[in-house]
């Protein structure tokens, strides 16, 4: 990645980071991504579901899509992905904080026009979503595919930042008679539940029964 000031972490900059390995290991981590983008002068933010491959993000939406064919065009975008780990609960109101994990990524979105193309980017979007369960399903009809816009986002330059450990309270405050700590956040798969039209001789799948978060 080409590394300019527009990554540079300002505000507490020993938090970050623009290591790619830092930098791939919360995108590879989360599932959900905001995506950043003017249009004739108005700021807009689209949550998507997101895929990585090396230096690429895989997004995708409807063809119907005003802001997705803006995207289409080359407009600069700013991606952001943030993962919750924790409530830090300080002594004073002031310190209290979020431990977290986070990036925001720089680039330009290009669209995906070739069938297998767009196949092969909805294919790595849902194996980072669940792994294993691209391979059960029905793959896209033509009619489908040319439904979906497929966009590919180039990450040009990012940065992480991330915040872990107890409260940093100041020194006065600490004799206060105030419990302080963290309370540990989590994305958490809970026992999957059958379509209630699902035949009875279909079982639920190894990789849907061991499906987990970090």
């Amino acid at each position: 990645m080409h590394l300019t000031k527009r990554s540079e972490l300002r505000r507490l900059p020993a938090r970050g980071s623009r290591e790619t390995a830092t930098v791939y290991s919360i995108l590879d981590a989360g599932m959900l991504a905001h995506v950043g983008l003017n249009v004739d002068g108005q700021s807009f933010v689209i949550p998507t579901l997101y895929g990585r491959e090396k230096h690429k993000l895989y997004l995708h939406g409807s063809s119907a899509s005003r802001l997705l064919r803006k995207l289409e065009e080359g407009c600069s975008a700013c991606v952001s992905v943030t993962l919750l780990d924790g409530i830090v609960l300080a002594r004073s109101a002031f310190n209290h904080s979020m431990n977290y994990r986070s990036v925001v990524a720089f680039g330009v979105a290009r669209k995906i026009e070739q069938p297998n193309e767009k196949v092969n980017a909805l294919r790595i979007i849902s194996e980072h979503v669940l792994a294993g369960r691209w391979s059960e399903v029905r793959e896209p009809s033509a009619n489908e595919l040319k439904a979906t816009s497929v966009l590919e986002f180039v990450i040009q330059e990012a940065s992480a930042k991330i915040r872990q450990g107890p409260p940093i309270d100041d020194d006065g405050d600490y004799t206060l008679p105030v419990w302080a700590g963290v309370i540990p956040l989590s994305l958490q798969a809970m026992a999957p539940k059958s379509d209630p039209r699902l035949s009875d001789d279909i079982e639920v799948p190894e990789y849907v029964l061991r499906c987990q978060f970090h």
